[in-house]
Formats: structure tokens, sequence, C-alpha cells
């Protein structure tokens, strides 16, 4: 359990207490040093880290293949990195992990609430389960433009173009132009090609 010094401390303020506690309580990992590794629904048996150094080493390995959360919000290790020497140390401490992942929620808050056109119960916990999935309405919410103060809008991520779209997802990765998602966070089916196997089929009609 979080204590509510740690939250108040770290915390994104735009976020009141009492939701980041059921936000960490709903999708938060056991400590700093939680690392869990998905494959679509299916969780990945891997040993517990001991160590930062340990955490590390497990997310650079199964990064890019798997779907990686990390810490106590579990947040999404590859997002808005290009490279996994890109990852940073920060994802395992506590206050920094909180402050990282109650930011990224309350973007993910805002873009559910602005849907719904106002705060409702159904928002937050909709907003809790697009967290954990990565994905709301069909879009990886996590590269979604932030809509700004709730109400504002009514439905604008089903009604945003495609190329508002893309921009947005460059600026949540910090991007120049590139793909901001060369880890694909939500869908580890569609990372990247590590081994050329293209050569066996050919090969294989001689």
């Amino acid at each position: 359990m979080i204590d509510d010094e740690l939250i108040q401390q770290c915390a994104d303020p735009s976020l009141k207490v009492e939701i980041v506690q059921k936000f960490i309580e709903e999708v938060g990992g056991a400590d700093h040093l939680t690392v869990t590794v998905r494959a679509g629904e299916r969780i990945i048996l891997v040993p517990k880290p001991s160590t930062e150094d340990e955490a590390m080493q497990l997310i650079q390995q199964n990064l890019g293949q798997s779907i990686v959360r990390v810490g106590v919000t579990q947040y999404p290790a590859g997002l808005g990195i290009q490279d996994a020497s890109e990852l940073n140390p920060d994802l395992l401490d506590s206050c920094k992990n909180i402050s990282m992942g109650t930011a990224l929620f309350a973007k993910v808050y805002r873009i559910v609430t602005n849907w719904y056109g106002a705060p409702a119960q159904e928002a937050l916990e909709d907003a809790i389960l697009a967290y954990k999935s990565g994905w709301f309405e069909g879009k990886q919410v996590f590269y979604e433009p932030d809509p700004g103060e709730p109400g504002l809008a009514t439905h604008p991520v089903a009604g945003r173009d495609s190329k508002e779209a893309e921009q947005g997802a460059q600026a949540a990765g910090g991007g120049n132009g590139q793909s901001a998602q060369p880890f694909s966070e939500e869908d580890p089916n569609k990372a990247g090609i590590r081994i050329d196997l293209s050569g066996i089929k050919e090969n294989s009609r001689e």
C-alpha cells in the first residue's frame, strides 16, 4: 500500500489523492521493482528481480517482443523511446514512477472524460481499463494527443482526423517524424522482426 504522503509528494497534481489511490490499487505493482511481461492477454512468468540492475536487464530482454510494464504504476517501459538503450532508470524509482505513471494516467483520464462529455464514475473505470490495456475506442490511447481539461469537447477521440492523431503520437514520443512506437508497447505481434527468415522460404523452393 502506497502511503498518502508519497502520493501527495509525487503524483500528478491534476489528480485527486483518492483517484490516485484507486488507480494504484487497480493497476499498481507490488513494489518499485515489479516488472510484468505479457504477450497479448497472457502473462509471461519471469524471475522476480531483487535489484535495479536485474530489473533493467529483465526489461531490456523483453522489450520489443512483449508488453513490459514497470514499477508502482506499471508504467509502459517502451513508451516514446526508439532504442532499449534509452530506457530511463527513473522507471524504478518509486516517486518518479508515480510521477510518470500518474501524469500518463491523467492524460488517459482526460481523453476518456472528454469522450463521455462530462466527468462520471464510468469514465474513471474506463480510464483505468484503458491504462491497463493501452487501448480506448479502438485507438492506442498513450499515443493520442492530450485533449486538455475535461468537458471541452464531446467524443474528440472518435472525431479526430488521422493527421492530427499522427502528430499527437509523434509529440507523445518526442518524435522527429519517425514512428514514436518502436516497441509496439500494446501489441507485441507488431514488434519488429529481429531475424530475417525470408531466405529460408526461398531456399526451400530450390
